[in-house]
């Protein structure tokens, strides 16, 4: 059996095309590495708080969870980029069929700037035109 190239890793972060414009669209699936937060995730939240508003739409299918290197990243970065830049989050919102990660951002949604509302995987094109609402 052929193994994958040497060096070669499989995202589970991935940004989403066809967003409407002004949005961001992140995929995120099986087990999120630090790489996957410093190469992907963060610099497209940063360019969204960067530009003055932030209407995002993370869709998460098969999560796995994430290891301590995306840990350390999300802690680096998540504080400045959700905190200090409160006023350029407009709209979240979370496309997904994992019932316990639905449950958690309901749970913790008061910690979410802006509006936000959750969506299953089979309503994704209603989550993108959602986030790009004015």
């Amino acid at each position: 059996m052929l193994g994958e190239p040497r060096g070669y890793r499989h995202t589970m972060v991935e940004t989403i095309a066809g967003m409407p414009p002004g949005t961001i669209g992140v995929r995120i699936s099986d087990r999120v590495t630090g790489a996957d937060y410093r190469d992907v995730l963060i610099p497209a939240l940063r360019a969204a708080v960067e530009s003055g508003e932030v209407r995002a739409l993370f869709v998460v299918e098969d999560y796995e969870g994430f290891d301590m290197g995306a840990l350390k990243e999300d802690l680096k970065a998540g504080p400045s980029l959700a905190f200090e830049h409160r006023d350029a989050w407009k709209r979240v919102a979370v496309a997904t069929d994992v019932e316990w990660m639905a449950k958690a951002f309901d749970l913790f949604r008061w910690l979410i700037p802006g509006e936000q509302k959750i969506f299953g995987l089979g309503a994704i094109d209603d989550a993108k035109a959602w986030v790009g609402e004015s």
